[in-house]
């Protein structure tokens, strides 16, 4: 088992240093198309967290992601970068405060009902942004100018420059795997396991598993900011789409493809979702095939839940590692 578990952690951390070496090697296209996976692993993460830790399927995740989007076009200047120091803390913590507020409510059901409260709150926030001037309506908000960070004459950060961009969405990936693989690792990380094995047993022993739940869904949201935050940026642009159902649900499916409560598992499975629907969708690959790229999407999916029960990332647990993945994200 420590054998299989320092493979496994040689193995993560060789494709996180392939990851770093990337954008010397590869285009723009590619450095702005992997910029997007990991800002894209870092909301399923996120959601992982609910998913695949605490038992909570949200199909609202989008919220926070949209939100935090919002924030920082909002508290930009029209042709002035935002300032990286207030606008990133200020867009966390205004997901974190909506998941606290939230929270107290969607937490009180279960189950299903669970699922639609958190589907219902996503979809006011939509419809806020969607009918509203707020935020531009229904054509959205441009952020024209990515922050910058100076020492004197010199550019130490600017995100504007897709490699700066890249890196600083890598060193977020990598901060937030290795803060969530630590939180899991606690006392707090495994009362949340016994949350979702059985919670009444948990309230039982004594533990307030309301307020663990709490945590974990404000804990989340924030994440989900984060996530929210960076792509924000990455695009300049924020519509209400990013706040529909349908972000909910490909986030949902990318935790599924890579295997829940595995933490990297999301990961790998952020990277499958959206290759995947780069190669399905381009014409030169597919031909005129490539305009229904959702049903292969779909199709793919349904093979990995089918005979992939633990996501790709069950490819690894093979006789005798399958508890080293247990032990190196639980």
């Amino acid at each position: 088992m420590q054998q299989s578990t320092r493979a496994l952690t040689l193995t993560l951390a060789a494709a996180a240093l392939l990851l770093l070496a990337f954008p010397f090697a590869e285009s723009k296209f590619y450095t702005q198309l992997l910029s997007k996976i990991m800002i894209m692993a870092i909301f399923a993460m996120s959601l992982d967290l609910l998913v695949g830790y605490t038992g909570l399927i949200s199909l609202g995740h989008a919220a926070f992601f949209g939100l935090a989007g919002y924030a920082v076009a909002l508290m930009t200047p029209q042709y002035e970068a935002p300032d990286l120091w207030t606008s990133l803390p200020a867009a966390v913590g205004l997901c974190a405060a909506f998941a606290l507020v939230t929270g107290f409510l969607v937490l009180r059901t279960s189950g299903v009902y669970f699922i639609m409260v958190t589907l219902a709150f996503a979809q006011m926030l939509f419809f806020l942004f969607h009918d509203t001037k707020l935020g531009g309506g229904s054509d959205g908000i441009y952020i024209y100018i990515k922050p910058e960070i100076r020492l004197g004459e010199t550019s130490l950060l600017n995100l504007d420059d897709a490699r700066h961009f890249y890196y600083f969405v890598w060193i977020m990936m990598i901060a937030v795997y290795g803060f969530l693989r630590t939180v899991l690792r606690s006392t707090f990380g495994h009362a949340l396991l016994g949350i979702k094995t059985n919670e009444h047993r948990m309230r039982a022993l004594g533990f307030a598993t309301f307020r663990y739940k709490l945590a974990a869904y404000v804990l989340s949201g924030a994440l989900a900011g984060l996530a929210g935050y960076l792509a924000a940026l990455q695009f300049g642009f924020v519509n209400p789409e990013i706040l529909s159902w349908h972000q909910s649900g490909a986030v949902l499916m990318m935790v599924i493809l890579g295997g829940m409560g595995t933490l990297f598992g999301p990961v790998i499975g952020a990277f499958a979702f959206v290759l995947l629907q780069e190669m399905f969708s381009n014409q030169a690959v597919l031909g005129a095939f490539a305009k229904h790229w959702q049903l292969l999407m779909g199709a793919a999916v349904i093979l990995v839940a089918l005979y992939l029960p633990g996501g790709l990332a069950g490819l690894l647990a093979r006789p005798g590692r399958k508890k080293a993945i247990e032990a190196d994200d639980g």
